[in-house]
């Protein structure tokens, strides 16, 4: 039960939604009795505790939020975030965004080669990118917003420089498809 600890906590920090603890026993490849078990005892431990963060509960749903007494430090450093200038990492996903979404957040990690979980969240809370659940795929995918085209004066991203050449970039096009073909082979193997 440690490890499973260890995996919905890390999920929860990381994870910029509320989620149910079917998806977290799906996610953690464990029932959903045993995350049930393991939230509450999570809930009990941030929760009544002098953390700066605590884990809330709504509809069915958890999610890891500030302590409402950390609340003046937390909006001081998000209008810090959301109005200073953007950094090269965010400026890179934005950009992979516009030209490539919808895309996965795989996808973009596969192309930039990092983790993009902190940076998809940055660039949520400022209005320029939205998630939204692809039914087919069954995952999340990314989009830039219509205030993010707005913003720069399009009438849509295909207003983007170079954006037909780009948007088909055959590196990027090779990058991913080596990924299908490496989970294809994983999945063979499995």
């Amino acid at each position: 039960m440690y490890m499973l600890k260890k995996k919905i906590e890390s999920i929860l920090f990381i994870s910029n939604k509320p989620l149910t603890s079917k998806q977290l026993a799906e996610i953690c490849g464990c029932n959903k009795s045993e995350v049930e078990s393991v939230l509450k005892e999570l809930i009990e431990e941030y929760n009544n505790s002098d953390k700066g963060v605590r884990i809330l509960e709504h509809d069915g749903r958890v999610q890891m939020a500030t302590d409402k007494s950390s609340s003046e430090i937390v909006e001081k450093f998000l209008k810090e975030e959301l109005t200073g200038e953007m950094t090269r990492p965010q400026l890179e996903t934005l950009t992979i965004i516009a030209y490539r979404g919808p895309i996965t957040k795989l996808d973009m990690e596969q192309i930039r080669g990092v983790n993009c979980s902190l940076i998809l969240r940055n660039l949520m809370i400022r209005g320029l990118v939205e998630a939204r659940l692809d039914k087919k795929i069954m995952t999340t995918v990314y989009n830039v917003t219509p205030d993010f085209v707005r913003f720069l004066g399009l009438t849509s991203v295909a207003d983007l420089p170079d954006y037909e050449r780009l948007s088909k970039h055959e590196v990027i096009e090779s990058i991913l498809e080596r990924d299908d073909e490496k989970k294809n082979v994983d999945a063979v193997h499995t």
